[in-house]
């Protein structure tokens, strides 16, 4: 069982990054001189897209971004949850799993948290599976007697690879597990030898010297008209779709990825957040896309073209009333919200419950979570995707 581990690592302020001033600035949408979230850690996709936004914000309403960068899920959370930033654009291990309370969000420090959406980047990439191209992988089911990388403490890409094996019916048992301390580490065993699949973004700098290096790279087809296959793969890992990639190391629109993607990052803050604040950095993400779309890789995502309304977390009142003033917002879409505010209150219900009982240990107490989440969420008629982990 995962271990949680709270220390946060690298959550150091990576200070007010921004470009050359802009000749006019207009803050009329009233924003805060300073606005802070979390991001991933720097040098990373998700980092390098948040300080091209911050370079466009100080540009257009003359404001600062302040991001602090988290190695991990906990560590792009905590802080949300303390307040000590407003927003982050996490992953779905900070907040589809942080909602359900899965991993190193049932340990009893933590809890299924009140997460709400604001924006999805759903870009060009791919997020998937890739294996190393001199072995012969075709499909996920090409995998089977494979090394493939298993990254210790970080539950999300775990469960992701756990997914993706099961679009060809296989389980870590039919694989090889090599242990790596963290993602980069795993995607660098990939290319020295030392396994043969890892789970990456394909516009992680790691993908590229994969691509780069004497083994090459591939992406496992994911078929979408594979319905069996794709009903697997989302019963475990439900925050995934069908992509077709062309953005990534050896990707082009002539040379595309058939495979999967989920949003990656997600913008997000939690239900307590002010409306009205959440309702202008909506309107400042939308009103200077033009300025950061192309100033880093995946930035294209962010656009209001890309985004999927019906999604696994809800979203914030404050971004429901921006998607109603744009004419996105259909009663499906609302239908959706309400279902999953119902989830989260059921979750966190049960947890008080379960939190007010004795348990000899954490052990005791994580196993008595798993048990009462999976049957109040299926007394209510609602999946608990995971029942065990």
């Amino acid at each position: 069982m995962m271990k949680l581990r709270l220390k946060v690592l690298g959550l150091a302020v990576a200070g007010t990054l921004f470009a050359p001033l802009a000749s006019a600035q207009d803050n009329s949408l009233g924003l805060p001189s300073t606005l802070a979230w979390s991001a991933y850690d720097v040098g990373s996709g998700g980092y390098n897209q948040a300080v091209a936004i911050g370079n466009a914000f100080k540009q257009k309403y003359g404001i600062n971004l302040r991001i602090l960068p988290g190695k991990n899920d906990v560590s792009r959370t905590l802080p949300l949850r303390e307040g000590k930033v407003a927003f982050s654009a996490n992953g779905v291990g900070g907040s589809y799993m942080a909602q359900e309370g899965f991993y190193d969000f049932g340990q009893s420090q933590w809890g299924p948290q009140p997460v709400r959406g604001l924006l999805l980047n759903n870009s060009d990439q791919v997020l998937t599976v890739v294996a190393a191209g001199d072995i012969g992988v075709k499909t996920p089911a090409d995998l089977k007697g494979k090394r493939v990388a298993w990254v210790i403490g970080s539950p999300s890409l775990n469960q992701n690879i756990t997914a993706i094996l099961a679009f060809s019916n296989l389980t870590w048992d039919d694989v090889e597990k090599v242990d790596f301390g963290g993602f980069g580490a795993a995607m660098d065993g990939v290319a020295a030898g030392q396994a043969d699949a890892a789970f990456t973004s394909s516009i992680s700098g790691k993908a590229y010297a994969l691509a780069k290096s004497p083994r090459g790279i591939v992406y496992p087809e994911l078929n979408p008209d594979d319905k069996e296959g794709w009903k697997r793969l989302q019963a475990i890992a439900p925050f995934f779709f069908p992509a077709r990639g062309t953005e990534g190391a050896d990707l082009s629109k002539e040379h595309p990825a058939i495979s999967a993607a989920y949003p990656y990052p997600v913008l997000m803050t939690y239900e307590e957040q002010e409306k009205e604040l959440v309702k202008k950095v909506m309107y400042a993400m939308a009103d200077t896309f033009e300025t950061y779309k192309d100033a880093a890789p995946g930035n294209i995502g962010w656009g209001l073209d890309r985004q999927k309304l019906s999604w696994v977390m809800p979203y914030h009142d404050g971004a429901i009333e921006f998607f109603k003033e744009k004419n996105m917002w259909t009663d499906e879409h609302q239908a959706n919200n309400d279902m999953l505010i119902k989830r989260q209150q059921i979750l966190a219900d049960t947890w008080k419950e379960v939190k007010g009982r004795e348990h000899a240990n954490e052990e005791a107490f994580q196993k008595d979570w798993m048990k009462s989440r999976a049957e109040a969420l299926t007394k209510a008629g609602m999946d608990p995707v995971m029942t065990s982990w």
